[in-house]
């Protein structure tokens, strides 16, 4: 029986979702949207009515044109925001990418916060070209603009990246959980020297909570106050019911999954760097935590 053309439209979207997933994600920040920006463009991508020569030329255009809606609408929704905003953190599948440090470090939440600071049309062009190696060309087409634009801005962006350029370490599954037992451990013995030193002199805590949770309404710095800070977290898992944290991996990073009477409550990421932690980021938003259980695959 024939494969209709409507079949092999889904197939190939299929097989090329991650890699789409991922151009998405790194444009907007949130694993929900970046879903939505998915969605949208298969839509477009199924009434399609002419051939299509290079179909991952065609798709990562519509979903690069779909992916700048969203972040543009959603910068005009942040002036209401409460507190630090933070990329949405992922859960990683059990795939091993240690061979592609590149794509590591362009979802790692450090990462994805320098790319914060761009402009909607800066940001894109750098992670086509940077993270996925599109041609100025191909860019060009994507986001409506002459390959020399393109050129120019792509050379803006990196510039304004290289200066901000957060150091990486990955980890996999098992180093992840080593470090996060050795966080609890040192969090729950009751002392703060532990802790702090696990900590860089100049550790950052940084929570999103959008008000709609108890967090930090402003970034802490300093191994000592963060170090009282992750303590009184640990002191608090003894006066809730049902307390629970499980390791894992966010964002190619350490991380944890907190939970307490009845329901995940935050999702910690570890950024470390020289074998001490240099910044961790607390997802409080419940807005921003309905799929955070969910393994993503990424891809580029």
């Amino acid at each position: 029986m024939p494969v209709s053309e409507s079949d092999r439209r889904a197939v190939c979207f299929a097989e090329l979702r991650p890699l789409l997933f991922t151009v998405a994600y790194e444009i907007v920040g949130s694993a929900a949207d970046a879903d939505d920006v998915l969605q949208e463009s298969y839509l477009r991508w199924a009434r399609v009515d002419d051939d299509v020569v290079d179909p991952k030329a065609y798709l990562a255009k519509i979903v690069t044109r779909q992916a700048l809606n969203a972040l543009r609408s959603r910068s005009r929704r942040r002036e209401d925001y409460v507190g630090p905003w933070l990329p949405e953190p992922i859960l990683l599948d059990d795939r091993d990418l240690a061979d592609d440090v590149v794509l590591a470090e362009s979802v790692s939440t450090a990462m994805l916060v320098v790319l914060e600071s761009l402009n909607p049309d800066e940001r894109a062009v750098f992670v086509l070209r940077e993270v996925f190696g599109f041609s100025y060309n191909e860019i060009g087409t994507m986001v409506s603009k002459s390959a020399a634009a393109v050129r120019q801005i792509a050379h803006r962006a990196r510039a304004h990246v290289e200066s901000r350029r957060p150091r990486f370490e990955q980890v996999d599954a098992q180093r992840a959980g080593a470090v996060v037992a050795e966080f609890l451990a040192a969090a729950q013995s009751g002392e703060i020297e532990p802790l702090m030193a696990m900590l860089a002199p100049d550790v950052v805590f940084t929570a999103d909570s959008d008000g709609k949770a108890t967090a930090v309404k402003r970034p802490v710095q300093g191994a000592l106050p963060v170090a009282r800070l992750l303590a009184g977290f640990a002191r608090l898992g003894t006066t809730v019911d049902d307390y629970r944290v499980e390791a894992a991996v966010f964002n190619h990073e350490p991380g944890m999954l907190v939970y307490f009477e009845g329901k995940l409550q935050g999702a910690f990421t570890f950024h470390i760097v020289d074998g001490v932690i240099e910044h961790v980021y607390a997802m409080r938003n419940p807005d921003k935590l309905g799929g955070v259980e969910q393994p993503r695959t990424l891809a580029r």
